[in-house]
């Protein structure tokens, strides 16, 4: 059975997503030394992160 055409989406995340997923949230902390994976994956700190629009430039991680 197929989906209508008025329900739906034309392009999927049109939107930039303000959230991150798991592995996402995950390798950013590796890369910032918060977390290891002996630690598991309850409990994660926050992380902020903004996605910029293609061709504008964020501020410069340390690296």
């Amino acid at each position: 059975m197929s989906i209508d055409k008025s329900l739906k989406k034309g392009g999927g995340l049109t939107r930039t997503r303000n959230v991150l997923t798991r592995p996402e949230r995950l390798a950013l902390l590796q890369e910032d030394e918060r977390w290891l994976p002996a630690q598991g994956v309850f409990n994660l700190p926050k992380t902020k992160f903004r996605r910029l629009a293609p061709g504008q430039s964020g501020p410069k991680r340390p690296s």
